[in-house]
């Protein structure tokens, strides 16, 4: 079994790297295009080492409070996942910078549709394999090393060896939730700062530049273009890796500490799990994933490797439905032998279809996944109807553009939830709690391939940008803009994924909360998986924790709104200073908007993501465990609608303007054009900043919950008085 996972981390990482310098090595064309190019890595090079500087200092703290106060393989775990996200991050960005002008020169050179997309998907390929490579390497070491290092060291009743592992569960729990904690915190502030980042510089460039100068997008006298172009790549590379990766170990992790609860539960009763049966359980999810990263590689192959044609929605569609087939098709097989000869063992914890039972969750979790996906491109792509409605009220004006964009937004969330609904109580059916959690598993089992297609579009985006500050010929700009008008549906896709696994995982944690306050004479005979929502304590949690997100996304919001104003004003002082901008004679002073978004994301990165951490503590230390079980109930809830809303209403704003920009409803320039830039501008930080932050916000109140419930579901302020 360990022969698969490290067979799977060291293919993904190797083919990652011949990736990398595949791209590298390609031409970056004129000298123009490579200064642009330069001072867009620069700046995102710049941002991301002084984001992580922070991180790094903000980390070592919460590492050393979670040694000393809960354990030391707690803190050590937890600077592992930070550490793994941390590295696959820098590694796509580094990658994105430096592939968008190998794209723009492709296409330049070519001036073909296929052979650009190649690039652009070889470049976003890198950051898909480090997601998928880097977080199961982590997994690996907790596993493996913290698992039987624990498993040999703690004598007690708790611990069981099998062949080549010991665990001692209720320690590795801990280790395994430290790990998936580390990785949540540097999502949260990756896709915080990254998002505050680049949707003020996108807001600056778009409200001064195309609707008060009437000049293009990305046109080189904007002085925030090059911002623009920089926060493509730490919020839409960096901060979605992040984001993704967080999810995926978040979805293995529910998983394993399920398991492991329902081991300890039925210790010393009849209904007692054989030690060799559970271990089976606590490694198959890490099992599945591996084998859905060799199942990527081969999806991704098939795009890399065919002759390129001009229909790059079909040829993304076809990398990642080659990999979920593929995924799906090897797992069954591989569930089939794994669980051999073990299904009355199963049965007894309520797994249905047998030796099956697992499997079938998690190709539940990814029909519904992809059903997910499907009707985030319905609502958010300009072929279908809701997007072009909103284009055609920009005909209306700026109100009913903003108008149609939200009821849009808000009837989006319905049909998805739905669809996780069914899947919940579908995958309980089949295989109880843990059938959940592989249905998070499996939404995200081919995460490799969805990332990279996710990641092509920001690449894309960028290319564009420079084949327009670099003056190249016209049909260069329309091969990268198509390129890029997919990437946004592909984009609003992977959010859809990362939502629907974060709330499938999020339940499963939340359960497991419940589970990790049992105590050590507690049994399966006297200890009832119920939260009681009469209970005023549950209630008021519930109640706070359903406003919690509000707060949150208005707090982001805010940051952005500030951070953007900051960056009109600068834009509008150096065309009022400077003429010369406009007319082309004098060049625009790119630095200081650079720095003006910089500063901006920098200091109001750290506010949501101290609530995201400090909430869940402080409520339990002052009103106990059944407090904070509501407020996970009501955070989770109202998250998810609020996450789809606004991820889904902004991708729509976004693609009326483009769909307006293709020709339609009077075209660029049009009173049309300039509603439906207001429109997305109002959708920028809802669809980059809120919603993708939203699903992290859910999952690290989660996970610091399950880490910190044993100390103050006995030590609070609540139980100390009354």
């Amino acid at each position: 079994m360990l022969g698969i996972v490290v067979v799977a981390v060291v293919a993904a990482l190797s083919f990652a790297a011949i990736n990398f310098y595949a791209v590298k090595k390609l031409d970056t064309g004129t000298g123009l295009m490579q200064e642009i190019a330069g001072a867009i890595q620069e700046g995102a090079d710049a941002f991301i080492r002084h984001e992580y500087k922070i991180i790094g200092s903000i980390a070592l703290v919460i590492a050393v409070v979670l040694g000393v106060v809960v354990s030391w393989y707690t803190g050590v775990s937890f600077v592992l996942g930070a550490l793994m996200s941390a590295t696959a991050g820098w590694i796509g960005m580094k990658i994105a910078t430096l592939a968008n002008v190998r794209v723009s020169n492709r296409a330049r050179e070519s001036k073909s549709l296929g052979s650009t997309l190649k690039v652009a998907f070889q470049g976003g390929s890198v950051m898909g394999l480090c997601v998928a490579g880097f977080s199961l390497l982590g997994l690996t070491v907790v596993y493996f090393v913290f698992g039987r290092l624990l498993g040999q060291t703690s004598p007690e009743n708790l611990t069981v060896s099998v062949n080549w592992i010991g665990i001692n569960f209720i320690p590795f729990t801990m280790s395994v939730s430290g790990y998936a904690l580390g990785c949540s915190i540097i999502a949260m502030f990756d896709r915080v700062g990254g998002g505050i980042y680049t949707k003020a510089a996108d807001m600056g460039a778009d409200l001064v530049g195309k609707t008060e100068a009437h000049i293009p997008e990305d046109d080189p006298r904007n002085p925030a273009t090059i911002a623009d172009n920089v926060g493509d790549n730490v919020g839409d590379v960096a901060g979605l890796g992040a984001d993704l990766l967080e999810s995926y170990v978040g979805s293995i992790i529910s998983a394993v500490v399920l398991a492991s609860y329902m081991y300890h539960l039925r210790l010393g009763t009849t209904r007692e799990l054989s030690g060799e049966l559970v271990v089976r359980l606590v490694t198959f999810p890490l099992m599945f994933a591996a084998i859905g990263v060799l199942a990527c590689i081969l999806g991704i192959l098939t795009l890399i490797l065919k002759k390129p044609t001009d229909r790059p929605h079909r040829e993304l569609n076809v990398a990642t439905w080659t990999s979920a087939i593929l995924t799906l098709l090897s797992t069954g097989v591989f569930t089939w032998f794994f669980f051999a000869g073990r299904a009355e063992g199963l049965a007894e914890i309520g797994f249905s279809l047998g030796v099956m039972s697992p499997w079938a969750a998690a190709v539940l979790g990814i029909v519904s996944g992809i059903m997910i996906g499907q009707l985030a491109e319905y609502y958010t792509s300009y072929d279908f109807k809701p997007t072009q409605s909103i284009a055609a009220a920009c005909r209306e004006g700026v109100g009913l553009t903003v108008t149609q964009g939200l009821a849009i937004g808000m009837k989006s969330t319905f049909l998805p939830l739905i669809v996780l609904a069914v899947a919940v109580i579908g995958a309980n059916a089949i295989a109880g709690l843990y059938g959940v959690a592989m249905a998070a598993v499996g939404m995200l089992s081919f995460v490799a391939a969805t990332v990279s297609v996710d990641t092509y579009g920001p690449i894309a985006d960028n290319a564009g940008g420079i084949s327009e500050m670099a003056k190249l010929d016209p049909y260069v700009r329309e091969i990268t803009d198509k390129l890029d008008s997919v990437g946004n549906t592909t984009a609003a896709i992977g959010k859809g994924f990362a939502i629907g696994s974060a709330t499938l995982a999020a339940l499963s944690l939340f359960a497991s909360y419940l589970y990790s306050q049992a105590g050590p004479d507690d049994t399966i005979n006297n200890f009832v998986l119920v939260l009681d929502m009469i209970n005023p304590l549950v209630l008021a949690g519930g109640l706070v924790g359903a406003a919690l997100p509000f707060l949150f996304s208005g707090i982001l919001i805010e940051a952005v709104a500030n951070a953007a104003r900051k960056m009109v004003q600068e834009v509008r002082r150096q065309f009022a200073e400077n003429p010369g901008i406009l007319t082309g004679e004098v060049r625009p002073d790119y630095r200081l908007c650079i720095e003006i978004s910089s500063a901006g994301a920098i200091s109001e990165m750290k506010v949501p993501a101290l609530i995201a951490v400090l909430t869940p503590i402080a409520s339990g230390f002052i009103f106990g465990a059944d407090f904070v079980g509501g407020l996970l109930i009501g955070t989770t809830l109202s998250a998810i609608m609020l996450a789809l809303f606004t991820a889904n209403s902004g991708g729509a704003w976004d693609n009326a303007k483009k769909y307006i920009e293709e020709g339609h409803h009077g075209g660029k320039g049009s009173d049309a054009h300039a509603a439906g830039v207001v429109g997305d501008t109002v959708g920028d930080p809802l669809k980059d900043t809120v919603g993708p932050s939203l699903d992290i916000l859910i999952k690290i109140m989660a996970t610091v919950s399950l880490i910190t419930v044993s100390i103050f579901g006995e030590y609070n302020l609540l139980g100390l008085f009354f």
